[in-house]
């Protein structure tokens, strides 16, 4: 399988990890990544705001890029995924096309819409398959409790995003319970992590991302995960400001998406990054199975 990698802002800088990973579960999993230099941000949070119309032609513009190179498109971040998504979308509206194509234009690029958006998650769970998956786990997840956090762009709008329930998602619980873990349902993993107000309103967001930590824990979670950077950052890199918030101690392991897959295909906690991260994961890794992992190193 082969498909244009779009690895957002955060995954280039404050979280390689997430990259570092994404390419190690890609290459063990026979997932060909085509990189574009030339890509874009996706203008979340920013242009978006400012400037609907333009936004759209930003994502046009990354979308035409992999059009151009006949592939999909890979995200592994929710954000961006929801902004591009969203093109596609908002490019069926004639009067935004006509601007949208009018802005291009200039530039030589014409999109056509012919290419897919399709996070991490969507591509190990429906194009991997859940089975393939499964048959290469080398080192299984068994006991550890593991709460997957959705975050809002992967699931919502649900009938834009046209993917799972924005209430009662699976698909990543069915992808731990296939790598061996034990998935952790509770109310906040498909609620906000608080990062959209992080540098408006600090303290709010930290109660935010605190309640859905205590939340995780309250049902048995030893970690959590999460496919999106920015839900991380919020849940990781904020996590002491969020125990503070929600006057409890929190000290729960966050981990990216495709490092609970790496760690169960035979990665390393190093190849996966894992000391980057704010909270250790020491805890969690601790209480996975002492099956040895048999992987070669892809």
């Amino acid at each position: 399988m082969k498909i244009a990698y779009y690895p957002g802002c955060v995954a280039q800088e404050s979280g390689k990890e997430l990259d570092m990973a994404t390419r190690w579960v890609c290459r063990a999993l026979g997932i060909e990544l085509a990189e574009f230099p030339n890509f874009s941000c996706c203008g979340s949070g920013f242009v978006d705001e400012a400037n609907e119309v333009l936004n759209v032609a930003i994502n046009a513009r990354n979308l035409a890029i992999a059009e151009k190179a006949g592939l999909d498109l890979l995200t592994i971040c929710s954000t961006c995924q929801g902004m591009l998504s969203l093109a596609n979308l908002r490019l069926k509206d004639p009067a935004v096309k006509a601007r949208v194509d009018g802005a291009l234009k200039p530039l030589g690029i014409e999109y056509r819409q012919t290419v897919k958006v399709k996070h991490l998650l969507r591509v190990l769970t429906e194009d991997i398959g859940i089975p393939a998956i499964r048959a290469k786990v080398r080192r299984p997840l068994a006991g550890l409790k593991v709460g997957a956090f959705y975050g809002c762009h992967l699931l919502r709008p649900a009938d834009e995003m046209a993917w799972e329930s924005g209430e009662e998602p699976h698909a990543f619980e069915d992808l731990l319970a296939a790598i061996g873990a034990t998935p952790v349902y509770y109310r906040g993993r498909v609620m906000c992590c608080g990062f959209p107000i992080q540098f408006v309103k600090p303290e709010t967001a930290a109660g935010i991302a605190g309640r859905q930590v205590l939340d995780a824990k309250a049902h048995g979670a030893d970690a959590m995960a999460t496919p999106c950077p920015l839900c991380h950052i919020s849940l990781d890199a904020y996590q002491n400001q969020a125990a503070k918030a929600v006057h409890r101690p929190l000290d729960l392991p966050v981990f990216h998406l495709p490092q609970v897959v790496g760690l169960a295909l035979g990665a390393s906690p190093e190849e996966m990054g894992l000391p980057r991260h704010l909270v250790s994961t020491d805890s969690a890794i601790a209480k996975i199975s002492s099956v040895p992992a048999a992987a070669a190193r892809p």
